[in-house]
């Protein structure tokens, strides 16, 4: 984004909105931060995702809307409620975004989506073109991008995310200690492919997408996707430690039910659409990307 503008984005406490409000504070811009109580900063603007309302006021005049917030897929086993909050804190919470966006009509509508979209790949490469999966979490981002699509007099963009790596959070935040330990390894067979960005490239692919002129469905991930066991093996080489102690896919299925199928199955996901737009990834190489974040 090269002039000062206004930004407002749900789900900004989580690890990606946490450092995307940063970047763009650090830019020079104004970032309006969405939250399901009652505002006590000044940055701070209500919603209620479930009730489908927010407060219009504040935001006449913004020039992007970033849309984040949903249910962490990975936080607790699937049980047919869990996976009841998995689906409907995206759609309700995306139809009310969409909504409010058509009335406000900024530039853009940027909505999370997520690589679950492709369902199980095996090593077969897949870009935007191609199709749906027919497993749980890809009936769910069907579900996601439709409601986003609600928003149809505004450029919207649908950010598949990939596996997003920060020592901070997420599966690199869950891997490193058992890691650093010397007790990590492979997941199951370790064959399963995993698409996988650094946080600093989602980051920069988001700010490049708020000015990009760019619309649709877009692969967050790095271009060079790895091997479960090709994973285990650079994290236990940056941190200087073996990786000898390999999660059965049995006892994976029962320490995580229904979620083992996204640590288990394999998504080879390409960025095709990102890098023929012009975006240059700072990261698109595991190990050195590995090195950097243990440091």
């Amino acid at each position: 984004m090269s002039l000062p503008q206004r930004v407002a984005i749900t789900g900004a406490s989580g690890l990606i909105g946490s450092a995307l409000v940063g970047h763009l504070k650090a830019e020079g811009h104004t970032v309006q931060r969405l939250v399901r109580r009652k505002p006590v900063a000044p940055d701070e603007v209500t919603w209620d995702p479930i009730a489908g309302s927010i407060d219009l006021a504040p935001l006449e005049g913004v020039d992007a809307v970033i849309h984040l917030a949903g249910a962490n897929v990975g936080d607790k086993r699937w049980t047919r409620k869990y996976k009841a909050q998995i689906l409907n804190s995206r759609l309700y919470g995306t139809t009310t975004i969409a909504n409010a966006v058509e009335k406000l009509k900024p530039s853009v509508f940027i909505s999370s989506s997520a690589i679950g979209w492709y369902g199980e790949t095996g090593n077969r490469a897949v870009t935007e073109n191609d199709r749906a999966g027919d497993d749980f979490l890809a009936s769910v981002c069907k579900e996601w991008e439709a409601a986003a699509d609600l928003a149809s007099s505004v450029r919207t963009v649908k950010i598949r995310t990939g596996l997003v790596l920060d020592p901070t959070g997420g599966a690199l935040g869950r891997m490193l200690p058992l890691f650093k330990f010397g007790l990590g390894g492979r997941l199951g067979s370790g064959k399963q492919w995993w698409s996988w960005i650094t946080l600093h490239d989602q980051i920069k692919a988001i700010s490049f997408l708020l000015e990009s002129k760019v619309s649709g469905a877009v692969n967050l991930t790095a271009p060079n996707p790895v091997t479960n066991s090709e994973f285990t093996a650079a994290l236990a080489r940056a941190l200087k430690r073996p990786a000898l102690f390999p999660a059965p896919a049995i006892a994976l299925k029962v320490a995580l039910g229904g979620f083992s199928t996204e640590v288990l199955g394999s998504k080879r996901v390409l960025p095709e659409k990102l890098v023929e737009s012009g975006f240059k990834f700072d990261f698109p190489h595991l190990a050195p990307a590995l090195v950097e974040l243990v440091k």
